[in-house]
């Protein structure tokens, strides 16, 4: 069988996921997120020594292929959903390797941090930090005032934005949402590699929030 070139597989993996996303509207997670989730795969996988990218490619994009809303009540399974999602397509499609299906299967439904599926290949773990790291920095900042506004949550408790006084509700503030889930997200990345991205997109959250502050005080 002819290996099918990577740019190939990308275009027709790319496809695929516009017509399962036909007539969805996700501003946090659209092609232009799934095309920087591969691009900060394709780094770490560089500053790992190397992974498959036969795996990788369609595991990057793919990894959204089912979106359910943060209040369906089979959320946690949106990972695994799409990793079937993927393993038709990729059965599907000519040239393809089908021994390495599994191999995106299992990468595609470990990503995801409600799913609790431990990655267990080296593209698992890439693809893990990948898609967390657009969950920090300027772009995780963008997504998480995009996401609490589809939420019809606020921007901040305006008495106490730093809740001091008070149990902190990423679901009422978004500025509650860096100490609840990304600050803890950012030191959960499996890779070295991951692990160095993440922390200086943490302190430019971290700086974010400062100079925020300062402007409302």
């Amino acid at each position: 069988m002819t290996a099918l070139p990577l740019a190939t597989l990308q275009s027709a993996c790319e496809a695929e996921l516009n017509r399962l996303w036909a007539g969805q509207d996700d501003g946090a997670h659209d092609l232009g997120h799934v095309r920087r989730v591969l691009a900060n795969a394709r780094r770490i996988a560089l500053g790992e020594g190397g992974a498959d990218e036969e795996v990788l490619v369609p595991a990057a994009i793919l990894h959204d292929a089912v979106k359910l809303p943060k209040s369906d009540p089979d959320r946690a399974r949106a990972s695994t959903l799409s990793a079937e999602a993927a393993a038709r397509f990729l059965a599907g499609l000519p040239g393809y390797p089908a021994a390495k299906i599994p191999a995106v299967a299992h990468a595609i439904a470990a990503h995801s941090f409600s799913a609790g599926i431990a990655p267990e290949t080296p593209e698992a773990e890439i693809l893990q930090d990948a898609d967390r790291l657009e969950a920090l920095g300027a772009i995780g900042i963008a997504r998480m005032f995009h996401v609490a506004g589809q939420m019809g949550g606020g921007l901040f408790d305006p008495d106490d934005p730093m809740a001091l006084h008070r149990p902190r509700d990423d679901r009422r503030f978004a500025l509650d949402h860096l100490e609840t889930k990304l600050f803890p997200v950012a030191e959960a990345m499996r890779t070295a590699t991951g692990r160095a991205m993440a922390a200086e997109r943490a302190d430019w959250m971290a700086s974010f929030r400062t100079r925020l502050l300062h402007e409302v005080e």
